[in-house]
């Protein structure tokens, strides 16, 4: 009596193919986090379904079915790259900014040896300025749409606006944003303690169950956040309420207290 191979009865799992699928699953979670909300998720699940199921065609040998999707599998690359051009560029942006990298100092120093510590910018600003400016147009109802630029390159933005080049002070911020003022339509783009430009265009969040009762600064504070690492603040001008908003998510009606937290927070001061 012959007895069977252990190799044939168990299937020979080694340390790095656990390492294979740890890392595959860190990838599709990260992606999926990048499409849940927008119409790209339901093509995003088709292609997930289609690629799973041409692995088990595979796997039973059928030959001319597993050769159709596999011809479907490789022009699906170009389309995915199509479709996923926005998301995309975004999940390469979070793989080589601070938010990903600043998680491990050391690779934060390697990769971004000039911009690793954002913060430095921010150290020595005084944010109570830029607090003071939001809480008085809140009063007032005048809605505002301020960035606060951290490692991504906004010169795309910047240059869709005016050039100011000025210091931040409420003064400024508030007479920028008057609703009388050629510059008040738009986003104010900050960097450190200055403000570089005003009347920035901002793309929109694409996501489908955006709360209705937020408008169109909040949805370009979303979609800046979503597609750069940079920080939003918004004055509603329907409530006059102050929100922040990071990573493509939204913390409303914001005292000066809690704003001031969290933007310390998201600084790194």
């Amino acid at each position: 009596m012959h007895l069977l191979h252990p190799s044939i009865l168990f299937i020979n799992f080694r340390w790095i193919d656990a390492l294979d699928i740890f890392l595959v699953a860190i990838l599709l979670y990260q992606l999926y986090n990048l499409v849940k909300g927008t119409p790209a998720i339901s093509v995003f699940v088709g292609i997930t379904a289609i690629y799973v199921f041409w692995i088990f065609v595979r796997a039973f040998d059928m030959k001319l079915f597993g050769s159709i999707l596999g011809k479907f599998i490789d022009v699906g690359v170009i389309a995915i790259i199509v479709v996923f051009q926005q998301e995309l560029r975004r999940f390469l942006l979070f793989i080589g900014s601070s938010e990903f990298l600043s998680r491990n100092k050391f690779l934060a120093r390697v990769f971004h040896p000039a911009k690793s510590g954002f913060a430095e910018e921010y150290a020595q600003v005084d944010f109570s300025l830029l607090l003071k400016a939001c809480f008085k147009m809140s009063e007032s109802k005048t809605g505002a749409l301020i960035v606060l630029a951290r490692n991504s390159d906004l010169n795309f933005y910047i240059n869709s606006g005016e050039r100011v080049d000025s210091a931040v002070t409420d003064r400024m911020l508030e007479n920028i944003f008057f609703k009388n003022s050629p510059l008040h339509d738009g986003a104010v783009i900050i960097r450190g303690n200055r403000i570089i430009a005003a009347r920035c265009v901002l793309p929109v969040t694409e996501k489908e169950q955006f709360p209705a009762h937020y408008g169109m600064r909040h949805r370009a504070a979303v979609g800046i956040t979503e597609s750069t690492d940079a920080v939003a603040l918004i004055v509603s001008e329907q409530t006059g309420g102050v929100s922040l908003s990071v990573n493509g998510t939204i913390r409303s009606n914001l005292n000066f207290e809690k704003l001031k937290m969290y933007l310390d927070k998201e600084m790194g001061r």
